[in-house]
């Protein structure tokens, strides 16, 4: 008998493209990009991280992030400061213009999500920010 299950990686990689698609421009209308947007956002939670931390939280290279903490600078969106522990790293704070822009992305982006999360009933929609949310923390 054949496992009519469709494999995870097959869906998430379906539905990634899909939301990817669906939040790129939304994101340039804010002159952002996703990993621009992912470390705003990360910045919004909390502590200032080292730029190396950061990178680990969002899942990016750590030397690539360092381009996209660039362009967030450049931009007046963060700031770079020593970290007094070790001069060698980098703190990144999150400014005051860098949480406007995040929040009025985000904005756009959940009104987006709820539009596409629309599709399916409110319990099977709970349930499924819910599992989603537990398995990035795995």
């Amino acid at each position: 008998m054949a496992d009519d299950r469709r494999d995870l990686g097959e869906l998430f990689a379906r539905v990634n493209r899909r939301m990817a698609d669906a939040e790129r421009p939304l994101l340039e209308r804010h002159g952002l990009a996703m990993w621009p947007y992912a470390v705003l956002t990360r910045l919004t939670e909390g502590e200032s991280p080292t730029q190396y931390a950061l990178a680990d939280d969002v899942g990016y290279d750590k030397t690539r992030v360092i381009a996209v903490l660039d362009v967030l600078e450049e931009a007046g969106l963060v700031t770079r400061r020593p970290d007094p522990s070790d001069r060698r790293a980098r703190i990144i704070t999150i400014t005051a213009a860098g949480r406007r822009r995040q929040a009025a992305a985000q904005k756009d982006i959940r009104a987006m999500e709820d539009t596409i999360l629309g599709e399916l009933p409110a319990s099977e929609r709970t349930v499924l920010v819910t599992a989603l949310a537990r398995l990035a923390e795995v």
